[in-house]
């Protein structure tokens, strides 16, 4: 289902150990919410900490989706993220339900709101031919590299074994002299739905501060556990066990990285994460920046979505 102006949306965005969880629960609290992931990897079943994923007290009786809905071993598109997601918030909004969107994945986010088609440019099957021949002859990653050359950001986001989606990513700016990301951006940057985009932020140093205490806690929690579940399941070259969390930990489970330097590793990623989604957001979305690094600030953001939406 498409959206309508009819249907509004609240949207928590804000990088990684903001504080997201907590307002949104708050804020689904006092304005009859029921909250939808933003998250392209809390989907996936079995990767609990290492996503951070709310858990059932943390929830507080407030109905979550867009969790759980996957194996670690399948695949997950912003294309299927944007179906939907798009279909809970009519569901949603259909009950009387204001949904409210919660989440750190930029293009995931994006997609659902803004009238975003996912390409459907036919291809050039005579360079794709070309493009699957160099892969069987000297691998995935000799693609992935060129993606890299041509497309960094799409780079960012499509794993490097996952070769249909990079030969398409290739296909893209072969056919249309653009790349995956440029024409996502030139497309019109029309929301679909009358949104209250609200952005969390702190300063630089308490957050990283937060980050790096929050990979302690979720060693003490049995990230390595977790981990380790996956990696005795078989479970490979899967776009799951790319997050920041899981891939540290797998070069300890395969011997390239002591525990110490995989654990220094994921907190050195996961920071770096959380300063590319502040850029991501800042560009692409127009979004009302709270910072809090002082303490939550609930009633102004309450008092802000109010004013936005009406209510």
């Amino acid at each position: 289902m498409g959206g309508s102006k009819q249907e509004k949306v609240i949207v928590i965005i804000g990088p990684t150990a903001v504080g997201k969880t907590k307002l949104s629960i708050e804020l689904a609290k006092v304005l009859n919410g029921e909250i939808i992931s933003g998250d392209s990897m809390q989907v996936y079943r079995g990767m609990d900490i290492g996503t951070a994923k709310v858990t059932s007290e943390e929830m507080e009786g407030i109905p979550h989706y867009m969790i759980d809905i996957k194996e670690p071993s399948e695949p997950f598109s912003a294309a299927e993220f944007q179906t939907l997601v798009r279909e809970r918030i009519h569901d949603i909004s259909k009950r009387g339900k204001m949904p409210i969107i919660v989440g750190g994945t930029g293009l995931y986010i994006q997609a659902v709101l803004y009238d975003y088609q996912f390409s459907d440019v036919s291809g050039d099957p005579i360079y794709r031919e070309e493009l699957e021949q160099l892969a069987e002859r000297e691998g995935a990653e000799a693609v992935f590299k060129r993606l890299q050359s041509i497309d960094p950001e799409s780079a960012e986001r499509i794993h490097p074994n996952n070769v249909r989606r990079v030969i398409r990513a290739l296909e893209i700016f072969e056919t249309t002299g653009k790349t995956m990301t440029e024409s996502l951006d030139e497309q019109e940057n029309k929301l679909l739905y009358d949104t209250a985009l609200i952005g969390l932020t702190m300063e630089r140093a308490k957050l990283y501060e937060r980050i790096n205490k929050r990979v302690d806690i979720m060693m003490e929690q049995g990230l390595l556990e977790e981990v380790k579940s996956l990696y005795d399941r078989g479970i490979r070259n899967c776009q799951s066990v790319q997050a920041i969390g899981y891939k540290e930990l797998y070069a300890y489970f395969d011997g390239t990285h002591t525990l110490a330097e995989a654990v220094e590793a994921l907190k050195t990623n996961s920071r770096r994460y959380a300063k590319r989604q502040l850029t991501w957001f800042r560009n692409k979305m127009d979004v009302a920046w709270f910072d809090v690094t002082d303490g939550p600030k609930q009633k102004e953001i309450l008092h802000d979505v109010e004013g936005k939406l009406q209510l």
